[in-house]
This record gives structure tokens, sequence and C-alpha cells, in this order.
């Protein structure tokens, strides 16, 4: 982390260099067009030879600082920090925004995709998986975090989590896992698909069934997980029977929109160009929410900051599974304009329900659930969409399909 953080220190004064002098070159031009002419020359080269100095400097150092402390630090703890609340929090935040580019470079920060239990990894192994969940019982109901979040999420407001609550209240056993949220959603879904596979062979009783509850972009991971096992027949997805997105961007989030657009238009201009490039080193997993992109075809060979890039395959639901979703938003009247504008603030209310003008997941309105007067993580920790989610979880599968 000591190391990062020097490394991005160094790319932003990067970064304010080339701002400097975009906008000194700008102010010297200018200087030459009022009437002095060739008398500027030799300021403005001495002017870009010192300041060019400072900053090469300036970077150097940071760089070089980085290198050494990542290779001396090292701080004694008793416990890790990924398996505190805090220490995972702050991974969380930076596997979100770089998790692609940390786990390319091998980084130790780009945790894989793990069973969480009490904020600890569990070997997915039937050993280890008893002692863990010794109630351990044939329904399992599978928890996914969202976009810089983690398991730890799912407790906001400190109050217990659905999680801690289902075992009780419908006899399933909860399992609850981590992974880093900036890899493509494609790439979380086939590591989530995998690890399933293994979760379902190792678990201490036979599983008679599984029910999936994603929240945000935890719900498009689970979707892009049950595709790709459907089509390569892995035993597991055939278990599933629930599968539950809380404000799950299915057509895509505006704010990516936004960014993806404004990044654009700063890589135009020299003096905002470096904005521009900051803008667009968000990470793979931030760019799969433009429209929802849940499978290898939508970025693979295609140029990723291109304006006319748009989503090359649609995803159905799960077939033999129950499908259901949550909506949100911070206004209490649906008539209320600027609901209609922010929707929860991060995830508009068609996106929420599998609906744009173009497209339509296919969701049942009647499998809808919405939440006035909340904001996108309200529904991470909320009694009326916990109350909802038991309803959903204890209704049988063949019945309503067949209804």
């Amino acid at each position: 982390m000591a190391k990062l953080a020097l490394e991005e220190l160094a790319g932003s004064v990067d970064g304010i260099a080339k701002v400097h002098h975009a906008v000194s070159g700008r102010v010297f031009t200018g200087l030459r067009f009022a009437g002095l002419g060739k008398a500027t020359k030799p300021v403005q080269t001495t002017h870009d030879i010192i300041s060019t100095g400072i900053y090469r400097a300036v970077g150097v150092t940071a760089r070089t600082m980085g290198e050494a402390a990542g290779r001396t630090v090292d701080v004694p703890l008793e416990v890790a920090p990924s398996e505190t609340v805090r220490g995972a929090a702050l991974l969380g935040v930076l596997q979100g925004l770089r998790g692609d580019a940390l786990d390319a470079e091998g980084s130790m920060l780009a945790s894989p995709m793990t069973v969480r239990h009490n904020g600890a990894a569990v070997a997915i192994e039937k050993t280890a998986l008893a002692a863990t969940y010794p109630n351990a019982t044939g329904r399992i109901v599978i928890f996914l975090h969202g976009l810089m979040e983690t398991e730890h999420a799912w407790r906001i407001g400190g109050r217990p989590s659905y999680a801690e609550r289902l075992p009780g209240d419908i006899g399933a056993t909860c399992v609850q896992i981590r992974y880093n949220s900036g890899r493509h959603i494609s790439h979380n879904g086939a590591e989530l698909a995998d690890l399933l596979t293994k979760l379902v062979r190792e678990w201490p009783v036979d599983v008679e069934s599984l029910a999936l509850v994603g929240h945000s972009m935890g719900g498009l991971v689970v979707r892009s997980a049950c595709y790709r096992a459907s089509g390569e027949r892995q035993p597991w997805v055939r278990k599933v029977t629930h599968v539950v997105s809380l404000g799950s961007p299915h057509t895509g989030a505006p704010l990516e929109r936004i960014v993806h657009y404004g990044s654009a238009a700063l890589v135009r201009l020299p003096e905002t160009r470096p904005f521009g490039r900051l803008l667009r080193r968000r990470s793979a997993g931030i760019r799969d929410l433009r429209q929802g992109s849940l499978v290898d075809a939508d970025w693979t060979d295609l140029d990723i900051d291109s304006l006319r890039r748009v989503a090359t395959q649609e995803v159905p639901l799960l077939d033999g599974a129950l499908h259901f979703f949550v909506t949100a938003c911070i206004a209490r009247s649906p008539r209320n304009p600027l609901g209609r504008l922010i929707g929860d603030g991060l995830v508009m209310v068609p996106s929420a329900s599998g609906r744009s003008r173009s497209r339509r997941i296919g969701f049942r309105d009647e499998d809808g659930m919405h939440l006035p007067g909340a904001n996108h993580f309200t529904l991470l920790n909320n009694e009326a969409v916990y109350d909802q989610l038991v309803r959903w979880l204890q209704t049988s599968p063949a019945k309503e399909l067949t209804a």
C-alpha cells in the first residue's frame, strides 16, 4: 500500500507538470502575439528547464521511495488488514478503483475471490467448511457485495446483516463472498462460477438448493456467473432456485456514462488532458457498469474509450430459477422530478428493474419491490427489504414457474 501510494503521487506530479506546461505554453504564445516576439523565447526556455527539472526530481523521488517502501515496510500486526473491517474497506475501495491494474501487476492487494466468515478467508474444502459452518444445511444463500464494497457492507448502520438473520428465519446457511470489484464483471462471473462448483462439491452436506443475492454490481456478477455456468453445463447452476438483485444497474449506470463522455471531452485540450487521462484510468469493473456488460465479448478487442462502443451481447435470465429485483429512489413521490433524474443516487429505477428505452432484461413486474425515500446503500440493510427477501426465498420455484 505504501508503494502504491507513492507511485500514485509520482503519477499525479507528472499530470500536474503537463497541465503546467500546457498553460505556460499558451501564456508565452499570447505574449509573443502581444508584441514581445522572440524576446519571450529565452524566458520560456529557462522556465521549461527549471520546472521540468523540479517535477522530474519530485516524481523520481516518489517512485524511488515507493520501490524502497515496497521492499522494506513490514509492520507487525496481530490481524491482517484484510481481516479487519477498516482494512477490508480500504482494500475494497482500492480494488474498485484500480483492481484490474493491480491484478495484472500481480499485486498482493488484488485479492482473489474468497468465501469470508468474520472477515477471514475460508478454505473451500470439507474440513474447513464444516468447522466454519457447524450447522450447515443443504439450502445455501450466497451474498455478493457491490462495487468498492466488502461483505462488511451488509452490516451498514451496525445492524445484523441479512446473512446473520436468515438462518433463524428460513433455516438456510448463508455464505458471504468477497471479490475484487475492479476486475471485469465477466472475469468475476467466471471466478464465481468456478468457486460455486468447488463449494457445492466440498459442502459438508448434500446441497439441495442455491439462492444468489447481489447488491449493485454483485447482482450483475451473479447473472454473469449463471450465464457462463449454464453454457458450460456446470452442475451447481441446476441447483439455483432464486436470484435476487438489489439496486443492480442491469441496463447501465448514468454516472459511468457521464464519466465516459466527460473524459473524452477533457482529453481534447492539453490543459485538461491529464484530468481526462486520470478518469480513463478507472477500473474495468467501473467501465462495465456503463451498459451493464456481463460477457467478454462486450470489451474484448474493442476500443474501450470509443464513444460509439455498445454492449454486444444480451444475457438472458437463468431458466428454472425465480428472479427478483429491488429498486430504490431518493424521492418518496413518483411524481418528484428529482427521483427521475438521480434514482437512488447511483442507479436509476428503470435500470434496476431491467429496463431501458431499447432493452428488456426479462423481470416480471410482480417480482419486483420499490423502496421510496431510500438511497443505493439503504438496500444493504433495510427491514422492509429483509421482510420481502424472506418471503421471496420461501417461494417455491416449481409452483411459481408453473403458474
